[in-house]
């Protein structure tokens, strides 16, 4: 049977809420009239996560688990769900759902407007905000979708929202191409995503903070700064377009 909707969810070290996630989704998806998978890709967790998985996987097989040979990184582990993905429409979400399943609907009916990447957006003046970031979070925030908007994706005021959906097409072409596989892999996807000429709609979501983020404010904010930094190094020595 042909599957409408792949979620990805990357995940490290997510025993404490994999199964709440997975069940949250699992509920949703019930009440939905079209065919879904679940994709979660193991990044190299040393708990108990593919245990939690695979328990899941053996009462309902739209869960599945893919398994990184290390801890490769949160990119690489969206890319490689994504490759294996069967769905016309590809979703990735973080394992915290801190933007609801239930969003996915708005993402889904942008899509169809149509455009070919929706990206879910806190920065939006219709998005809701139930749980804020720490003050220090919003701040390195906003000064890193600035540096983002004047070197890469200039019409994009959220990029790193854990919650964006491709069309097939979109996400397979972007994914092939792309090299980061930390931090900035949002940034890299929506820059080749305007590279390649496909549309990018942000959509405004319902968003809740989780205190539970791994993101170190400086040592990651320093990381992805470099990666921004890559990204245009790569592009201006023609390693994307030797895919195009």
């Amino acid at each position: 049977m042909a599957v409408f909707l792949s979620i990805i969810i990357p995940a490290y070290n997510e025993e404490r809420r994999i199964g709440q996630t997975l069940q949250g989704i699992l509920r949703y998806l019930r009440r939905q009239v079209y065919s879904a998978e679940i994709i979660v890709v193991d990044d190299g967790s040393c708990d108990a996560t593919v245990s939690a998985v695979t328990k899941f996987h053996g009462k309902d097989p739209a869960v599945q688990l893919l398994q990184n040979d290390r801890n490769r990184g949160k990119g690489f582990s969206v890319r490689n769900g994504f490759l294996h993905a069967s769905g016309d429409y590809l979703l990735f979400s973080d394992a915290d759902l801190s933007t609801p399943i239930e969003e996915v609907e708005k993402l889904l009916t942008a899509l169809r407007e149509p455009c070919d990447i929706a990206v879910a957006s806190r920065a939006l003046p219709e998005s809701h905000i139930e749980l804020h970031q720490p003050g220090y979070r919003r701040n390195m925030g906003r000064l890193f979708n600035v540096v983002v908007r004047a070197l890469m994706v200039p019409g994009v005021r959220d990029t790193q929202c854990g919650f964006k959906c491709f069309t097939r097409k979109a996400a397979l072409d972007i994914c092939h191409r792309m090299i980061c596989d930390r931090f900035a892999f949002d940034v890299e996807m929506l820059y080749l995503g305007s590279l390649l000429g496909y549309r990018i709609r942000e959509v405004p979501v319902v968003w809740r903070n989780s205190s539970e983020t791994r993101v170190h404010v400086c040592r990651d904010s320093a990381s992805m700064m470099y990666d921004l930094l890559r990204i245009r190094w790569n592009d201006l020595c023609g390693r994307y377009r030797e895919y195009r």
